[in-house]
């Protein structure tokens, strides 16, 4: 979230943060949103009317895109339908490899290491109804090394994950480039 919001302020994204919507005031997204004072919004997944309030924050502050930025639940059908290809994730491996319910964070890149896999990466996706199927985006690749940890691992691949998503959220914006 915030390398979003850093492309933005610095002009290498087209686009502004509209608002972060955080699942509780004591998270990593609510305090990076103070720091860059971003407007935030804080809103628990696990409230009954979750799916019609971030419906309505979403409308009334006029989203074109919505990126989610740690978010482990399925997103609500609702939201999908009014963001048609317009919601994107990221996900800390290449895709469609060491994706699905209960991989993120050091659980993904654990199992690239026990993998043995030679690559691993982030792919940013669109968002569907079903964990990490979304139509993929853009990837970007780094070297496993032998002597990784997941954690070791995990650093590189969020460098990785900072380029990323701007990237693609630009080309979603610029199909041409512009």
């Amino acid at each position: 979230m915030e390398a979003i919001a850093l492309a933005c302020a610095n002009g290498q994204l087209p686009a502004t943060v509209s608002i972060v919507v955080a699942p509780k005031a004591e998270c990593p997204a609510s305090e990076t949103a103070q720091r860059l004072n971003l407007p935030i919004q804080v809103l628990s997944p696990k409230e009954a009317d979750y799916e019609e309030e971030l419906a309505h924050m979403l409308r009334y502050v006029d989203a074109d895109y919505v990126c989610l930025c740690g978010y482990a639940n399925l997103l609500p059908s609702k939201i999908l339908k009014l963001y048609p290809n317009r919601v994107l994730n990221i996900h800390p491996a290449l895709l469609p490899k060491f994706g699905g319910k209960g991989m993120y964070g050091l659980n993904v890149h654990r199992a690239v290491i026990e993998a043995r896999e030679p690559q691993s990466g982030c792919t940013v996706h669109l968002v569907t109804d079903h964990y990490d199927e979304g139509e993929i985006l853009l990837q970007k690749e780094c070297p496993v090394l032998p002597e990784d940890t997941p954690e070791s691992l995990a650093t590189r691949v969020l460098f990785l994950e900072h380029k990323a998503y701007p990237e693609a959220l630009k080309r979603l914006i610029l199909p041409n480039g512009n």
